[in-house]
């Protein structure tokens, strides 16, 4: 009996790897205009693996192309446009600073309530897997407010149990051309710090790198929660 229970298991599982190797996806993306999200819709548009990419802005975008389509939405009112978030695979890439946000309110707003209520909806219209753009650290019971913030969205998404659920949890971010003087800075002192053996955890990474990794994991990594820390990320 165990044998043949464990020879289920394996052509189950190998049922499973060769449906997802030649499975065509629709993607989902919010977060579109951010840096990481900007050079995640790039790359899904380019690959072969992802038949149809929508995305969910608050306002147009300068952007052509057979496989795109544009959803001009009303973050704050997610139910008003839950007949088109149809799909594969959620890519979860929606974030501010505080300094940006104005206050941790709005801030919660746009890092917990937002991506929450997109993913129930999701969940609900069948959308098998769903790839979460963390932080490091994110816990829910860190002292620090963004960390905490960031562990909460995860504990909550978790509830929702997709098919599959990958988070990354990504250190210091270079964004190209970016105008934040203070992720300048603390990018740069991080550098010199790895530079001399310290803060390895830490290394910063270019969010284009980030966003070949996320392109690539749903099928690279099996069902259910997979937790990617940075050298997870750097060896998938």
């Amino acid at each position: 009996m165990l044998q043949r229970n464990i020879g289920r298991s394996f052509l189950k599982r190998s049922l499973y790897l060769r449906y997802k190797i030649s499975k065509i996806m629709k993607a989902l993306v919010i977060g579109a205009t951010g840096a990481t999200g900007k050079e995640l819709v790039n790359l899904l548009l380019e690959n072969n693996d992802y038949e149809a990419v929508s995305i969910f802005v608050r306002r147009p975008i300068e952007k052509s192309h057979p496989k795109l389509t544009e959803h001009i939405v009303d973050f704050s009112n997610v139910a008003s446009f839950q007949n088109v978030i149809y799909g594969d695979v959620l890519f979860s890439c929606l974030g501010t600073t505080l300094k940006d946000a104005g206050s941790k309110e709005k801030q919660w707003k746009i890092d917990y309530d937002i991506p929450a209520e997109f993913a129930a909806v999701a969940k609900q219209n069948k959308v098998k897997s769903l790839v979460l753009v963390s932080s490091y650290g994110a816990s829910a019971k860190s002292s620090v407010y963004y960390s905490m913030m960031k562990g909460k969205l995860e504990e909550y998404l978790q509830e929702l149990h997709f098919s599959q659920y990958i988070i990354f949890r990504p250190g210091p971010l270079i964004r190209e051309n970016t105008d934040r003087l203070g992720e300048k800075i603390s990018v740069k002192v991080i550098k010199f710090f790895n530079a001399i053996g310290l803060f390895k955890n830490l290394k910063p990474i270019a969010t284009s790198f980030l966003a070949e990794k996320l392109v690539k994991s749903p099928k690279a990594l099996p069902e259910g929660m997979t937790i990617l820390e940075l050298n997870s990320i750097l060896k998938l």
